[in-house]
């Protein structure tokens, strides 16, 4: 039954994901999805031991309900130059 309530959540955005972003490598992950916020943030430091394990710095933690499209978005060299750009932000600016 619990995991029919994820999967609604999921659906509609709601289900809570812990999301880690590192500085090095330049990556976010995004693990879950859960059904609650308690849920996600007791296992977000098997997370973080398991990135520091692999080497990982500029470890940032945020748990929140979302929808992520990927579960692993790598930066890459070009991410960072268009980020810094400006980007419209409505339509009718493109």
């Amino acid at each position: 039954m619990k995991e029919l309530w994820i999967r609604i959540l999921e659906f509609f955005g709601l289900a809570w994901w812990v999301e880690v972003a590192t500085e090095s490598p330049r990556c976010t992950y995004y693990f879950g999805p859960f059904l609650t916020a308690k849920e996600a943030q007791a296992t977000q430091s098997g997370y973080i031991e398991d990135l520091e394990q692999e080497g990982a710095k500029g470890i940032r933690v945020e748990v929140k309900r979302c929808k992520p499209k990927e579960l692993t978005i790598e930066e890459t060299a070009d991410d960072v130059k268009s980020a810094r750009g400006v980007s419209p932000i409505l339509s009718s600016q493109l």
